[in-house]
């Protein structure tokens, strides 16, 4: 077991002036679970293969445990990388696939064999040790793959979207295998998706990248409670948290028809970088429905409070409700997300009041994106 280390790790591609990965820092405890996410093209992949060796480092260091690796070969870093093509031997069973490193390796044919067949136990692939991997599912070839990193007992496991290939309902169960795999095998796991559903389900921490730079590095519910900046907000989160630029005013925000309490600290930053407006964020699920007639917080007795929303779109899943809908904002009409009791769900074309609860909402500097609000 390891830890890993990136200190401000950087990757520029020939023929390129701007870095793949820039100056990535990130300190991976000793069998922790590290998810990096990000869009495509974010520098996520890049990251991964640096790790492994298959890419140059052309500043900076990467250290696994005491050693630092950043210009060793792959095969000298004690790493097992898991593919999202899986990358099996047509022509191999599945035993032979599981152990094929050992062989090369020079492990003699009976400790091979004892430990793919401890694997496969593990991971519920002992009746199929004697097929090929044309004769398996996708989800069966996942975890031959896996079953041959583990053979190796590597200090670091490497994922590379590992579950892509699969339909939706095997990702969600495949996802929780590997998961509860990595805990019960302890071993240091540095994961990379572009799903951040998966993301937040499956890592001890989560590291969001955009465009090569790191946004942030946090537990999942640090990263969805308390998003950094206005990227980690609208990427965290599904559906995506809602993000409105408003004016500034006496005591909070306007928001709609009401004031929406800000905290004092916030709006004096935001005013000290010489914002009129500041974007607010709130989530789907922290909006509560205003009723007509001057409720509380509304600037006119005769106008409902918050912000009126038209339904365009009804997602009803049972318990829940989503409501997809637009608002009229200033000059712009801005989309808004609004989650409600799958019991109770509005007809499409009707026009709802939300105001957003008291102390969830998230306030970001509009000219940076930084976050304001504690």
């Amino acid at each position: 077991m390891a830890t890993v280390s990136f200190d401000k790790a950087t990757r520029v591609y020939p023929g390129s002036t701007k870095p793949a990965v820039d100056q990535l820092e990130i300190e991976i405890a000793d069998g922790e679970f590290l998810v990096l996410v990000g869009p495509s093209g974010c520098g996520k992949s890049t990251s991964l293969r640096m790790l492994a060796g298959l890419e140059d480092v052309n500043a900076g260091a990467i250290r696994i445990g005491d050693r630092d690796v950043t210009h060793l070969p792959p095969k000298d870093r004690d790493i097992a990388m898991v593919f999202q093509n899986y990358a099996l031997y047509p022509h191999m069973s599945v035993a032979d696939n599981m152990g094929f490193a050992l062989k090369i390796a020079g492990v003699n044919k009976a400790e091979i064999r004892k430990k793919v067949e401890e694997a496969a136990k593990i991971l519920d692939l002992t009746e199929y040790l004697d097929r090929k991997p044309k004769a398996l599912s996708g989800g069966q070839r996942q975890r031959v793959a896996m079953g041959r990193a583990i053979v190796r007992e590597p200090q670091v496991f490497l994922m590379d979207e590992p579950l892509s290939n699969l339909d939706a309902k095997l990702r969600v169960s495949t996802r929780t295998q590997i998961a509860s795999l990595q805990r019960r095998l302890g071993i240091t796991t540095v994961y990379v998706t572009h799903d951040q559903v998966e993301a937040m389900t499956m890592g001890d921490r989560v590291a969001v990248l955009k465009d090569g730079l790191l946004q942030q590095v946090d537990s999942p519910r640090n990263m969805y409670d308390r998003p950094s900046n206005l990227f980690v907000a609208g990427f965290i989160g599904s559906p995506a948290m809602n993000l409105v630029e408003v004016p500034i005013t006496d005591g909070g925000v306007k928001f709609g028809n009401s004031v929406v309490p800000v905290s004092r600290e916030a709006l004096a930053a935001a005013s000290a970088k010489g914002d009129k407006t500041v974007t607010v964020g709130v989530r789907p699920e922290h909006f509560d429905l205003a009723e007509a007639g001057g409720a509380a917080g509304a600037l006119s007795k005769d106008a409902p409070a918050g912000l009126a929303v038209t339904v365009n779109v009804v997602e009803e899943l049972g318990a829940d409700g989503y409501v997809y809908g637009t608002a009229d904002l200033g000059s712009e009409r801005k989309d808004i997300v609004v989650r409600v009791n799958g019991r109770a769900v509005p007809e499409k074309g009707a026009k709802l009041h939300v105001v957003p609860r008291a102390g969830e909402t998230h306030v970001f500097s509009t000219s940076t994106g930084e976050r304001l609000t504690d």
